[in-house]
């Protein structure tokens, strides 16, 4: 079997593997029953796609949605890898090259959906292709307590047993218990080799900021990021659409996505943000797994997520190419109460009710850190950061902090003593000593609590009150319309057993924001833009998403690095041996300002590798020694292919040097080919 680096590197065009990749990779080439949770943009795709081209026959990837096969198909073939999809978006074209590939024996990846399963037909076909391994994507989906189960996922356990092949499942969210039962229906509980890797993605920025104004904090964030792709993520369906309508307003290329709208429209949007550079997209997390596009440059949640596992999942689409990507989230006190609504209003039983409470208070917890949010997001995960990521707004602007103790109990004491029947506002006029009618009518202002808390405005008490929420010490009572109640995790505090840090500057009105990154410096911008546009006028005429030509990441090291040759347009990440044959030319004229002068294919093809530079110099030794040591003999010369046939094999002596050129050959050029070869050694 040949070595997985051979195959990154021509293939796809990467010098290395990403932390975690190779482990995997090797595993599950060697035809280990795999289970592999990787964070999004970890490169878990590579993980089956490469073990598929190590090993004979075909790999059947069950994938969940169109959209993702289709474009990871795309990606394949622009590669140069034989792949195609069987799937309901199919032309006739090329269901019909998909059979013709799989009766030819050359298809290495073939793409189902897990409803194909059903399918009567679809176990023989398989059977007859001769399926050698099964990779099952997004393996979470067969959790039935996950938002995103499939029930056709739960024939796939069936379907290995039936072809007995190994099977390798990968997902970026599965806790202990959606382990646990991926582990029970898709390998019928043995235990596979299992890759728990590192959550850590350093290339996001992390930031949170209380909602203040939140459409303004929108556009405010999508203003410096103008002309980078962005997704929006909304609560509401109508929050999609009246945040994409002010995104336009402002002159940004902006569109919507809800699961209300028909499928068409849907698809149109897809294709849209697959293919156009620069668009943001304003969803519901129906935009969702379906999302492949690497280079989204920045994630902004118009409301706060609903748990830590999918805030995580759902920043984790943005700079999956691993070039700089930015992530904002807005909440306020509103969210927290609607999510805890939303959970204790649920059909759960109530272990899982509490559980989703503790899910949502490690967001919050991450919502009103007063360190390093990168410290506590992988500590979550169980993983330990080694200190400050310096790449989150806590990190930028450490917050001030105070005492919150004192005002803690006082509003622990108004809830209290009015029966825990009543919302923040209220409670707010009474620590404020403000005599509402309501106040009055109910006695309120003859409290004890009445007034006692003047030292903070009206916008003092709301973080104050906000910030009780995140820490679960107080929570809205869906039994009493929302009013809040006190938990157990209060008394401790309200008995001066404990005491609590609040964050001053969570009072303030202006959010402090870090600076923007820019992808590349100021002097290579220009070239940046002008390689995007290359990119996308041959995106267009392919008709392909522009990111199928090469990443964001690929387009910022040609700018950094500005390759003048072939040679060192191999060594950019992300440029294999197929895009280099097709795409080279064409960037290099962009960069330098003229065309490469043209190779012969032999000599392409060792672009970028130490045979390549061995090739030229046993160009410039054939071309002194064409006529003979003295000029005077009759005209000779290799092919380029046996020239690249001795770069590549380099013979150690003169016997393999004439089985590779024959002996008229040999004898003129064996004796200096041989000392090229000794001096490249």
């Amino acid at each position: 079997m040949q070595d997985p680096e051979s195959y990154l590197s021509s293939v796809f065009g990467f010098e290395s593997f990403r932390p975690g990749q190779e482990e995997i990779v090797r595993a599950v080439a060697a035809g280990l029953n795999t289970l592999a949770i990787m964070p999004t943009g970890g490169g878990k795709s590579l993980c089956f796609q490469l073990p598929a081209l190590m090993q004979p026959g075909v790999t059947v990837v069950i994938s969940p949605l169109i959209a993702l096969m289709r474009d990871q198909v795309r990606g394949l073939r622009t590669a140069g890898v034989e792949a195609g999809a069987l799937t309901s978006g199919n032309t006739p074209e090329e269901t019909d090259a998909v059979w013709q590939g799989l009766e030819a024996g050359t298809l290495k990846l073939l793409y189902i959906a897990p409803e194909r399963l059903a399918a009567s037909g679809t176990e023989r076909m398989l059977k007859r292709a001769g399926v050698t391994m099964i990779a099952v994507d997004e393996a979470h989906c067969v959790s039935q307590w996950g938002h995103d189960f499939r029930p056709d996922y739960l024939r796939i356990g069936a379907l290995r047993k039936t072809l007995d092949v190994p099977l390798a499942a990968f997902t970026a969210t599965a806790d202990t218990e959606t382990r646990a039962e991926i582990v029970e229906r898709l390998f019928d509980g043995t235990q596979p080799e299992t890759f728990l890797r590192g959550f850590d993605r350093p290339n996001l920025a992390l930031a949170f900021e209380v909602k203040n104004q939140p459409r303004a904090q929108i556009l405010s964030f999508a203003a410096a990021r103008r002309g980078q792709s962005g997704i929006v993520y909304c609560g509401t369906r109508a929050k999609t659409e009246t945040i994409a309508k002010a995104l336009r307003d402002e002159g940004h290329s902006a569109c919507h996505y809800h699961a209300g709208m028909e499928a068409e429209d849907r698809r149109i949007v897809e294709t849209r943000f697959s293919r156009e550079d620069g668009l943001i997209v304003c969803a519901t997390v129906a935009f969702g797994m379906g999302v492949d596009k690497p280079d989204i440059r920045w994630v902004a949640h118009a409301d706060l997520p609903k748990s830590i596992e999918s805030y995580y999942q759902e920043i984790g689409r943005a700079g999956r190419d691993g070039a700089p990507a930015d992530t904002l989230t807005l909440y306020g006190p509103d969210d927290i109460r609607f999510r805890r609504s939303q959970i204790d209003e649920g059909l759960a039983r109530g272990d899982r009710k509490s559980a989703d409470h503790g899910r949502l208070n490690a967001l919050l917890g991450l919502a009103e850190a007063l360190g390093c949010r990168r410290q506590i997001l992988l500590g979550y995960f169980g993983e330990e950061a080694t200190g400050p990521c310096g790449n989150c707004d806590l990190c930028a602007v450490p917050p001030e902090t105070f005492d919150g103790t004192q005002p803690v109990r006082k509003a622990l004491s108004a809830i209290l003593r009015t029966g825990e029947s009543f919302g923040a506002g209220h409670l707010i006029d009474i620590l404020t000593g403000n005599a509402t009618d309501k106040v009055t009518e109910r006695g309120h202002d003859r409290l004890p609590t009445f007034g006692v808390g003047r030292e903070l405005d009206r916008r003092g008490w709301q973080a104050v009150f906000r910030q009780m929420a995140a820490h679960d010490l107080i929570r809205p009572d869906p039994d009493r319309f929302g009013a809040l109640r006190m938990t157990q995790a209060a008394r401790p505090i309200l008995k001066d057993e404990a005491t609590i840090i609040l964050r001053k500057d969570a009072l303030a009105r202006a959010p402090r924001r870090p600076a923007v990154r820019t992808l590349v410096s100021e002097e290579d911008a220009p070239l940046l833009s002008a390689l995007k546009a290359k990119r996308r006028a041959l995106a267009e005429e392919a008709r392909v998403p522009a990111y199928v030509i090469f990443t964001d990441r690929t387009l910022i090291e040609m700018a950094e690095r500005r390759p003048a040759t072939p040679d060192e347009m191999a060594k950019i990440t992300g440029v294999g041996a197929k895009k280099l044959d097709s795409y080279a030319a064409a960037f290099l004229e962009v960069i330098n300002g003229e065309a490469p002068a043209p190779q012969h294919p032999a000599r392409r093809k060792l672009a970028g590798r130490p045979a390549g530079s061995l090739y030229d110099r046993l160009l410039e030794v054939q071309a002194a020694l064409a006529r003979g040591p003295k000029g005077a003999d009759k005209p000779m010369s290799c092919s380029s292919s046996q020239l690249a046939k001795v770069a590549e094999i380099q013979p150690a002596d003169l016997g393999g040097l004439t089985r590779l050129l024959g002996d008229r050959h040999a004898e003129r050029f064996g004796a200096a080919f041989l000392e090229v070869l000794r001096d490249a050694g």
